[in-house]
């Protein structure tokens, strides 16, 4: 017999908080928990990093919000609690969930590092059913973990997302298909996962300020205000519709990333553009040095609003040159946003291969013969005299928003990189 499908969401309440307030209470169990006073997790206010990371309860109901900047949520709240962030722990806190999680399925999607998605369809039998199985896992990580999270019950993964973001915290929700009327189609547009607020003004501009009306909507009229695969996904998932599987994400050793938050928000192409150069450098880099190339590239932005999108493009033919990399990241990005301001950008690299056994382009030229020569000298010449020994001229500019390259100290700590132009180690 087909078994039906079944997703559950987990999310973590408050995640950078809760996780802060169970690490000091472990450490003394007389420290204040963070959870019960106005406080929030943030970091240096005279960087990009001096934003609200995660808030509590008591501190929302101040009006305080995450992503706004610390100077802003202490106008509003001059009591605030402020403590800066301690990743190493949040990440420890996270593989514990993951592994109290794995006990309910093998299929497991972590979505991010405080979220995930379950796909219970073959194991829910072994449990009961799933709103007694989803109240049984809130409850053991309470218990276990000391933290609270929503979970979203539904026959798939944006509908259980949608429920786990009902009201907070430490509940459990469930959205099925009939219920999507009574649930769903009444929130404002801007509810609905993927829908920016771009895509928002433009929506209400045309008089869909409900999911339900952008349901109703004949998505042949949103194609040209929205663009065609942007209006048939967000009208599809107004719908209710998503047939994209709970899915193990790419290994990371299946491909080569680098992301950076910027020190400002960005919303004109030549400065993403300066941004993706950076980070092709530092990806082009990592590639050569391990004797392997790509066929494939994606680039991900996150936005003002913490929106997360992704483009991917298969290459002509497999590479490890800088410069391709670059070009196709440039048309990737310049084709999928629609300008609203971004706080993150990423690029990756995948379907890697050992380069020994590529296949030589019939149509490869002789000027991209010359810069893929060239790019490797540069190599060889950054490893024996540090990386910043060449730059290329557009990042010799004072106010350029990131270094020439990316996360140099984090992806390029190969032995042979041994010192700056500066002489300090990186």
């Amino acid at each position: 017999m087909e078994q039906s499908p079944l997703v559950f969401h987990i999310d973590v309440n408050s995640a950078f908080l809760s996780w802060e307030s169970v690490y000091r209470l472990t450490e003394d169990p007389e420290a204040l928990d963070l959870r019960t006073i106005p406080s929030a997790v943030g970091g240096d206010a005279a960087s990009r990093h001096g934003i609200v990371l995660a808030k509590s309860t008591p501190a929302k109901k101040y009006g305080v919000t995450t992503g706004e900047p610390l100077v802003q949520a202490l106008r509003k709240c001059p009591g605030l609690y402020v403590v800066p962030s301690r990743f190493d722990v949040y990440i420890h806190y996270s593989t514990l969930l993951m592994n109290l999680l794995s006990d309910y399925t093998p299929d497991i999607e972590k979505f991010s590092i405080d979220e995930a998605f379950l796909d219970m369809s073959s194991t829910i039998h072994l449990f009961g059913d799933p709103w007694t199985t989803a109240n049984q896992i809130r409850e053991r990580i309470c218990r276990e973990l000391g933290f609270t999270v929503n979970i979203g019950i539904a026959p798939n993964k944006l509908l259980a997302k949608m429920a786990s973001d009902f009201r907070k915290p430490d509940m459990c929700h469930t959205l099925f298909l009939d219920e999507i009327p009574e649930k769903m189609w009444p929130l404002p547009i801007r509810e609905l996962f993927f829908v920016g607020r771009s895509a928002q003004n433009k929506l209400e501009g045309i008089g869909i300020h409900t999911i339900g009306q952008l349901a109703a909507c004949n998505v042949e009229l949103l194609k040209p205000i929205l663009g065609e695969k942007y209006a048939i996904q967000i009208h599809d998932y107004a719908c209710g519709i998503d047939p994209s599987p709970v899915a193990e994400r790419e290994p990371i050793n299946k491909g080569y990333g680098n992301s950076t938050t910027l020190s400002r928000d960005v919303d004109d192409l030549d400065t993403a553009f300066t941004v993706l150069l950076s980070l092709c450098e530092t990806v082009g880099a990592r590639l050569r040095a391990d004797h392997v190339i790509c066929d494939c590239v994606c680039v991900e932005i996150k936005d003002w609003d913490f929106h997360v999108q992704s483009h991917q493009t298969t290459l002509n033919s497999p590479t490890d040159s800088t410069t391709v990399l670059y070009e196709n990241a440039c048309r990737l990005l310049k084709e999928f946003w629609d300008r609203t301001p971004l706080r993150l950008i990423g690029v990756r690299a995948t379907k890697i291969s050992d380069d020994e056994f590529s296949q030589i382009s019939l149509f490869e030229s002789e000027q991209s013969k010359k810069m893929k020569e060239m790019e490797k000298a540069v190599d060889q010449i950054r490893s024996k005299f540090g990386t910043d020994i060449i730059k290329r001229a557009s990042f010799l500019k004072k106010d350029s928003i990131v270094d020439h390259a990316a996360s140099k100290q984090k992806h390029l700590s190969h032995s042979a990189l041994k010192e700056d132009d500066k002489g300090t180690k990186i």
